[in-house]
């Protein structure tokens, strides 16, 4: 059952996810990680169909790695929380410029605004065991 609004400052879950989101922001990989559970698995989920899948978090790593350099400038907002009990699902406003061209539609200086949300999943020892990034 899910309980929007509600502060829940004391779920340490939340704290995780908001110090991935800061790593992220940062382009701080080790930060991004720490939290991460050894054999997590990470989808990215665009209009329904899964998009991208990695599982650990050795290959995570090297995703987003190679990734933070596709951007100059990148940021992930969270906009709104909602709880359950096995997982928390999270609104995020994401704002990116690209530092290279990528194809002939997304060229470098271009700006990249998304709207979507996450899903993190917690394993028993409050690792991070699945991120769901849906757009």
């Amino acid at each position: 059952m899910a309980n929007q609004d509600v502060n829940h400052g004391a779920d340490p879950r939340e704290g995780i996810i908001r110090n991935y989101i800061a790593g992220y922001n940062a382009y701080d990989l080790v930060r991004m990680t720490e939290n991460l559970a050894d054999n997590m698995i990470f989808e990215n989920i665009q209009a329904g169909v899964v998009t991208d899948s990695l599982e650990g978090r050795d290959a995570f790593w090297e995703q987003a790695n190679s990734a933070k350099d596709f951007f100059s400038q990148r940021k992930q907002t969270i906009t709104g929380i909602r709880y359950f009990e096995n997982y928390i699902e999270v609104d995020i406003d994401y704002v990116a410029t690209l530092a290279m061209d990528l194809s002939e539609e997304h060229k470098q200086g271009d700006q990249i605004k998304l709207q979507g949300r996450s899903i993190f999943e917690f394993n028993e020892d409050g690792k991070i065991s699945v991120i769901r990034d849906i757009s």
